[in-house]
């Protein structure tokens, strides 16, 4: 691997750990900015669907965070990155999902477990978020057939 692979990679991880930073502290465009114009978010019927380029996306993570309250009420840790640089402008990743609530006075602050799997694009010298999907590991399990037969 060269120094300049290490670098996008880099990149790519920095744009991962700010969708989290955004999402917590309720920076709702800044998050939108982090996604290409026709990206995808794959969350499962019971977290809202698919959503379909920036606008939706947008519109629907604003819904959430209004949802979950104020700023980093929910917190987003990422760990354990997989990326592998597909060619010069498109790569795949894999994170570790751990949400967690920080509301004083919450019993149990787990909320779910999961996995991102991402891809992303170089669009205008950036990297981009071009598809996110959860594979749900707890409480509910909703992993994706693809993944199944991966494990198997």
């Amino acid at each position: 691997m060269t120094i300049e692979e290490l670098l996008e990679i880099e990149e790519i991880k920095r744009v991962r750990s700010l969708y989290s930073h955004y999402y917590d502290g309720a920076e709702v465009d800044k998050l939108a900015n982090l996604f290409t114009d026709d990206a995808i978010c794959e969350f499962g019927e019971n977290y809202g669907g698919n959503w379909v380029g920036k606008e939706q996306i947008h519109e629907n993570y604003a819904k959430w965070i209004a949802h979950e309250g104020i700023p980093h009420e929910v917190m987003h840790a990422i760990t354990n990155p997989n990326i592998t640089l597909i060619d010069e402008t498109h790569a795949h990743g894999r994170w570790y999902l751990l949400d967690l609530r920080t509301k004083v006075g919450v019993e149990n602050p787990l909320i779910l477990f999961g996995i991102y799997d991402d891809d992303y694009r170089k669009v205008f010298g950036q990297w981009k978020i071009s598809r996110t999907r959860i594979d749900f590991l707890w409480p509910q399990r909703d992993v994706k057939a693809d993944q199944l037969e991966a494990a198997e």
